[in-house]
């Protein structure tokens, strides 16, 4: 099968006989230039555009393309300024219909003329490189009619003037906006850029300029981005109904320049309605407006954050230097936590959840937290008090929604070492005591801390869990190889391993003759199963249950070691002086204060009567059995009198600890490092063990420093001989 080449199209010669007589020019032109001038008459419909055709066809054939382009122009040219002077003669808001009306005119006679010299386009014009017919006819509008001296001014005011008018309110022909616009965008991008898009910024830029200065004398903050934000849409509605599309980033650049940019800080930094203003006040809907409008000007959104981080930092260290708002640490807490659901809400709907944002948030937080060194007590303090008592009216997720807010806080504790401290402390209160709200709750919070720190971090919290299952175990052992009379006090031992529970040195009480005997017993059989093992009475830190009858009325109390050693005393005794419970307890002399002020000295729990009757307790007081006391509940819980947070020399005492436990972590850290770099100057080692533990707390350079003195002196590392600021790794 043969395959036929494609032919592309082209005008062949009529083939009937032409007239070459070079004296018919003249003769063709009056023809042609007739046509023309019916056609703009707007006669067109008598004329034979075949015969048109044909007469032009045959000028360009006998050579005369380049008169005839010459005449053409000539004859448009004439046209033109007839129309021109048509249009300067129109008034008022009939100038821009004028105009209209012969535009389009032009532009439909256009479309025949160019039918007429299809030929001469295609192959006269072509080869010679003119302008063909229509663009010509455009080039020619543009310059006799556009640019006309009359006009052009004329033209640019009328439609600057309309826009003004828009702008004010008013309304006006959008159409006739829109065809004067797109006969521009004909004549080419350079006629609607100089002609209209320049000079149209120019005069916006003014008027937005004196209208942003008037808005911001009278209005507040949040009026005037709502004014900005009215103004940026209006300009996009304008643009998308009679303008060029690429006009819009040109003219909202224009608006974000003169109405936000040029009075950014006064409008965010504005008295009574600024940024501050909006966040103190939960203004989500303007702080919203504010985000997205300063998202379009530089530096817009990072003032935002700044400002927000001062402010935040400012109000946070008010909160936390402030003596009355840190009196209760739990309502402490409360605060912080309030505060940060309060910015997280912010972020997440004003903000659109930015993690720039979150970020300066989460920093600003750090900072002033960690203004108060007992944030890690107090915190701990919050979580005993959730874990102890449980969140009022909520179920297990509200309780779990409420730890994962507090170890937000706690990610922000540059001494998370401090609060593992006090947790401990807290924790082993709460399992000793039997009061902890959940087991599960208790164990959800060692996972959150287990996630967040490692292991290491919750290892010893671990092992107090497994003690007391052991206990458990070891207590039913013991009561089942137990044998005798029956009658005896009954006791439940908790077994605590010595490192995993923070206890401290303590002198045991002495203990009344009846708990002896069964506590000699239990230490019998413990040691008996338990090879190698010591058992050290902690009598600070239990509890009992002793029946007791006032006036006839027995009662349950539930007291603590040492104030069931006090009330055993007065089975033998109706009243006793201090000097003498504190010789036959053994008490440490705080403690027995506080026990005694417990169960003498609150109201509605006073099983003992003391001489003379005052709040404090003093060595000069005496105690007596309250056969007067009543209760409408047969078990009385008495609780002793503790301080909630620490005292000053408690306070001191468990910062000498923290100190003293930082010491090894600090060495073996120094060691790690040392032992892979092998040589390293004194200034990389600091900032190499912070970075190493600071996810646990900050260590101090002058710490540091002594550490490494230390690891010299036995002979870990030794100084170089040459550059003293250098250490080499001894192996």
């Amino acid at each position: 099968m043969n395959s036929q080449k494609k032919r592309s199209p082209k005008i062949e010669p009529f083939r009937h006989r032409v007239d070459a007589d070079p004296k018919s020019f003249d003769k063709s032109w009056k023809k042609l230039e007739d046509a023309i001038r019916e056609i703009y008459n707007h006669n067109a419909s008598g004329l034979s555009f075949e015969e048109l055709y044909r007469t032009a066809y045959n000028l360009v054939l006998h050579k005369h393309g380049l008169k005839l382009y010459d005449k053409l122009t000539e004859n448009l040219k004439g046209h033109l300024k007839e129309m021109c002077r048509s249009i300067e003669d129109a008034q008022g808001s009939l100038f821009l219909e004028e105009l209209q009306r012969r535009w389009a005119d032009h532009n439909k006679a256009l479309q025949m003329i160019r039918d007429i010299l299809m030929y001469m386009d295609r192959t006269f014009i072509t080869t010679n490189k003119k302008t063909p017919v229509f663009d010509l006819g455009l080039e020619l509008w543009r310059d006799i009619v556009v640019r006309a001296p009359k006009i052009h001014g004329r033209l640019l005011d009328t439609l600057l003037e309309l826009i003004h008018r828009e702008r004010m309110g008013e309304m006006i022909n959008r159409g006739l906006m829109r065809s004067t616009t797109k006969m521009l965008m004909d004549l080419g991008s350079s006629v609607y850029h100089d002609d209209f898009e320049k000079p149209f910024l120019e005069v916006s830029a003014s008027f937005y300029s004196g209208e942003s200065q008037q808005f911001i004398e009278c209005c507040d903050c949040g009026e005037y981005l709502k004014k900005a934000e009215r103004r940026l849409a209006e300009e996009l509605e304008r643009v998308s109904q009679y303008m060029d599309a690429k006009t819009a980033d040109k003219i909202t650049s224009v608006v974000d320049t003169e109405m936000l940019a040029n009075h950014m800080q006064r409008l965010i930094l504005m008295e009574n309605s600024g940024l501050v203003n909006m966040l103190v006040d939960d203004k989500h809907e303007d702080l919203s407006r504010m985000y997205n409008l300063f998202k379009r000007v530089p530096d817009g959104h990072s003032t935002i954050r700044s400002v927000m981080a001062s402010h935040v930092k400012e109000s946070g260290k008010a909160l936390v230097s402030d003596p009355e708002k840190i009196k209760d640490p739990v309502e402490f807490v409360q605060r912080l936590l309030n505060e940060k659901d309060k910015y997280d809400e912010i972020i997440s709907i004003s903000f659109s959840n930015d993690k720039a944002f979150q970020n300066a948030l989460n920093s600003s937080f750090e900072n002033f937290i960690n203004l108060n060194n007992r944030s890690p007590e107090f915190i701990s303090l919050f979580v005993d008090d959730k874990l102890r008592k449980g969140v009022k009216g909520a179920n297990e997720e509200d309780v779990e929604t409420v730890l994962d807010k507090v170890m937000m806080l706690f990610r922000y504790l540059q001494e998370k070492d401090v609060f593992e401290k006090y947790y401990k402390q807290h924790l082993a209160k709460r399992l000793l005591s039997g009061k902890t709200t959940s087991d599960e709750a208790e164990r959800s919070m060692l996972v959150k801390l287990k996630t967040e720190c490692g292991y290491q971090f919750t290892s010893k919290l671990e092992g107090m869990f497994n003690d007391l299952k052991t206990s458990h175990d070891t207590m039913q052992s013991f009561y089942a190889n137990l044998s005798g009379d029956t009658d005896s006090p009954t006791i439940s031992v908790q077994i605590l391993t010595t490192g995993s529970w923070p206890t401290q040195p303590c002198t045991p009480c002495k203990l009344p003759p009846e708990i002896v005997d069964i506590s000699e017993k239990f230490r019998a059989f413990y040691l008996g199963t338990h090879n190698g093992r010591r058992l050290t009475w902690q009598t600070n830190m239990g509890n009992a249950d002793i029946k007791a009858t006032f006036g006839g009325r027995r009662h349950e109390l539930n007291v603590s070691t040492y104030q069931m050693c006090v009330l055993m005393l007065f089975n033998s005794a109706d009243g006793l002086t201090y000097s003498d419970i504190e010789q036959a307890t053994g008490i440490p002399h705080a403690d027995l204060k506080r026990c005694l002020q417990s169960l003498a000295c609150v109201k509605g729990k006073n099983v003992l009567r003391k001489e003379p009757m005052s709040k404090d307790i003093s060595e000069d007081d005496t105690f007596y059995y309250n056969d007067k006391f009543t209760s409408k509940l047969v078990k009385v819980k008495i609780g002793t009198v503790v301080a909630q947070k620490e005292t000053e020399p408690e306070k001191l005492e468990t910062r000498q600890r923290v100190e003293e436990d930082r010491k090894p972590q600090i060495e073996a850290a120094i060691v790690r490092i040392m032992k892979s770099r092998r040589v390293l100057d004194h200034n990389s080692i600091i900032t190499e063990v912070t970075k190493q533990l600071q996810s646990r707390f900050l260590p101090n350079p002058v710490v540091i420093k002594k550490r490494i003195e230390s690891l010299i002196e036995r002979e870990f590392l030794e100084r170089d001989k040459v550059d003293r600021k250098m250490y080499r790794y001894l192996a």
